[in-house]
């Protein structure tokens, strides 16, 4: 969906899978006379043709588009469009998925349950070319920084990549290894060959674990 655009405000795409969510953060960003809504997308390719057409201030980005990853997306926006800034929203842990997303190039990570209020203070700080993130998230990368991680606790799960967690979603969903390959746009054997390293990461003997494993984190993280 493409919208007129106005350049005496800023300019934020939208780009989520979820019709309504995009809805939302629509007519809250419209309430601000300062910012402006200029284009909103659910998938990879069709972002990345209209960023180059409407030239966005601000993207707000979710993990799950209709054709693949939000990760892989917001390193793609980065390599082609290097001043765009970036906000993620997702209803995904920020423990597991804050850190990648400023990683591939972010520079906030906001929980779909966040406020009205929340979700604009994360807009104008990415937009001021600040980071957003939550102390909690803070204090981990600091302490990574400087060699002195000191959360023994941490899942194994937040050792996989953002593609591996991309599978394992995707398992725990009950999607087979085709289906997976079609909705990422991979080939089965390179599914396999990440289901085999995330079997090896969470310690897991056979892919009846691995679906169990996947099944179980996917019902805690709805």
């Amino acid at each position: 969906m493409m919208l007129q655009s106005n350049q005496t405000k800023s300019q934020i795409m939208i780009i989520d899978s979820h019709p309504i969510v995009r809805e939302g953060y629509s007519r809250l960003i419209e309430k601000q006379q300062d910012l402006q809504v200029c284009a909103e997308s659910d998938g990879k390719e069709e972002s990345i043709r209209q960023i180059g057409q409407v030239s966005p201030d601000l993207i707000i980005v979710g993990i799950s588009l209709k054709d693949g990853n939000g990760l892989d997306l917001i390193k793609e926006i980065k390599s082609q469009f290097d001043q765009i800034r970036i906000l993620v929203v997702s209803m995904h842990d920020e423990i597991l998925f804050a850190e990648k997303a400023v990683r591939a190039g972010a520079l906030g990570y906001l929980n779909k349950q966040a406020t009205a209020d929340q979700i604009l203070k994360a807009i104008y700080r990415v937009l001021d070319g600040k980071v957003y993130l939550s102390p909690v998230i803070v204090e981990r990368m600091i302490c990574r920084s400087i060699g002195s991680d000191n959360h023994s606790d941490l899942s194994p799960i937040e050792s996989l990549s953002a593609r591996e967690l991309e599978v394992f979603k995707q398992i725990g969903a009950g999607e087979t290894t085709r289906q997976i390959a079609q909705k990422l746009q991979l080939s089965s054997k390179t599914v396999e060959t990440y289901r085999e390293n995330i079997k090896l990461k969470l310690n897991l003997q056979n892919a009846t674990e691995l679906s169990l494993h996947a099944t179980l984190w996917a019902i805690e993280n709805q």
